[in-house]
């Protein structure tokens, strides 16, 4: 098939499936006809749903939404009515010891995946849910939890009748379980396995895989740690690996015009390979109790932590690195970071010292362009060019119409020829802080959502223009879904629509 007779029934296929899994169809953040509204006003919402605490994003199939949650101490799957917002049904998962994660993170952050028959849930403490529409149970898969250092957050896709499942595990790193990280493929109707395919140097990861169709074929796509894959969708062998990323890979790759574009930021969230050494010590500085411009041993505080984010505030879960909650454990871990970066052992940090190879062994911010058709290690021989600057954390980059978008933590997007890497612009929001919802294109515009709440949507092309902002007043995590006329956001608490 060629590519473009391919991309025709791609859009074909995204306007019947609608949104279906984790970024709509196939992860691509786009259905070509959608018309959501360009002004999103809280006051103006259709409908507003209170709905349990989770971090999964909405899916939609058949005038429904699809979301799950943790309730009590119960993980719960909810089909909501997009018509009105009212509770279609509500059904719990098998009592189960749930999984630690990191406070940012949730039990409930894998987003489930939809066909015309059944809905998939997977819970990293449980494993994997079957249920019809009406949330009657087809079958349920238990699963042992992945060793993870944040917690679960890849989602289940579906291709072909198969749902595919990355269950990559932080225990690799043991000589003896070498085969616990694997890629997964059940059957639909059964979840029997189909196929199985070991990762054997792969550790914990939280990226959702995707299908790349291209003039070749198609490939299943599984971006890990420090490497990309492609796989044999029909029998999960491998077909080809590209080295360069670095060590915590949670953005989705995306196709446009043939290539596969694919961004992994430092380890840290850190999105330029030229590194601003200044606010991370400034952000040190507030240990500094006694103001001498130094970071003394008995200076050290509960929040005491090496900072990956500097623009968020202390306390944030996402400030600094993270360390054990039990009070012991936190401050031998606290007096052994101190004891790394304290060169002279004097008692001290300065700045030199703290400055001082901050970047050593976190790997290089990386966006990349690869080209269709290889075979083993095609590092050197496909990838057709490399972007360093402006690389997010958590949102997933967007391709539409020859340029890639990518908005990371400050309210920074940045527009990119997807040709060649080119930087069109770069452009703050201004709309701050952390941004861990990716973006969504309908209508021409992008849907850009805050962790704090504050929806920015922007019109797509080479100039940057702004044409609306707004407040939601709620935490945002989950990514929103798009029908033809509504685009519906998950908050901390409420499921909203605005159509």
């Amino acid at each position: 098939m060629s590519l473009a007779l391919l991309a025709c029934s791609m859009i074909v296929q995204a306007d019947r499936e609608g949104w279906s899994q984790f970024r709509g169809p196939n992860g691509s953040g786009i259905v070509p006809t959608a018309r959501p509204p360009l002004t999103i006003v809280l006051e103006r919402a259709t409908w507003q749903t209170a709905v349990p605490t989770g971090k999964s994003s909405p899916i939609l199939w058949g005038g429904r939404v699809f979301l799950t949650g943790l309730e009590g101490t119960r993980l719960v799957t909810l089909a909501i009515d997009a018509a009105s917002g009212g509770l279609l049904w509500q059904q719990s998962a098998p009592a189960v010891e749930l999984e630690r994660v990191h406070t940012a993170n949730s039990v409930a952050a894998s987003t489930p995946c939809v066909d015309a028959d059944s809905l998939y849930v997977y819970f990293g403490s449980f494993g994997l849910l079957c249920y019809d529409h009406q949330g009657r149970e087809r079958w349920q898969r238990p699963l042992p939890t992945p060793a993870s250092l944040y917690g679960t957050a890849t989602s289940p896709v579906i291709h072909q009748n198969r749902l595919i499942l990355v269950l990559d595990d932080e225990a690799n790193l043991a000589e003896s379980r070498l085969s616990r990280s694997r890629v997964v493929a059940l059957d639909c109707a059964t979840g029997a396995t189909v196929w199985e395919t070991p990762r054997p140097y792969q550790r914990s990861a939280w990226s959702t895989p995707m299908i790349w169709p291209h003039d070749q074929g198609a490939d299943l796509v599984v971006l890990g740690n420090g490497r990309l894959y492609g796989y044999d969708p029909a029998t999960g062998q491998e077909r080809w690996y590209v080295n360069g990323f670095a060590r915590e890979p949670i953005a989705v790759p995306v196709a446009g015009d043939g290539h596969l574009y694919v961004s992994v930021s430092m380890q840290g969230g850190r999105g330029d390979a030229q590194l601003d050494p200044e606010p991370f010590w400034t952000a040190m500085l507030q240990f500094d109790r006694d103001g001498d411009g130094r970071i003394g041993r008995d200076e050290i505080t509960q929040h005491f932590t090496l900072p990956f984010r500097p623009e968020l505030p202390l306390g944030h879960p996402g400030f600094g690195m993270p360390l054990p909650a039990e009070p012991d454990r936190r401050q031998a871990r606290q007096l052994e970071l101190f004891a790394w970066r304290d060169k002279n052992r004097d008692g001290f940090w300065t700045r030199e010292e703290f400055t001082a190879d901050m970047t050593v062994g976190q790997g290089r911010p990386n966006l990349m362009a690869i080209e269709p058709g290889g075979r083993g290690d095609i590092t050197e021989s496909h990838v057709r060019w490399n972007q360093r600057t402006g690389i997010p954390e958590i949102p997933s980059p967007i391709f539409h119409a020859g340029r890639l978008y990518l908005v990371r933590d400050g309210g920074i997007l940045s527009c990119v020829r997807a040709a060649t890497g080119e930087v069109i612009y770069r452009e703050r929001l201004g709309a701050t802080g952390q941004y861990q919802a990716s973006p969504v294109i309908a209508n021409g515009h992008l849907y850009l959502l805050s962790a704090s709440g504050q929806i920015t949507v922007v019109r797509c092309g080479d100039q940057f223009t702004m044409v609306h902002q707004a407040d939601l007043q709620a935490p945002v995590s989950a990514t929103p879904a798009l029908d033809r006329q509504t685009l519906y956001v998950r908050t901390d608490h409420t499921l909203m629509a605005f159509r």
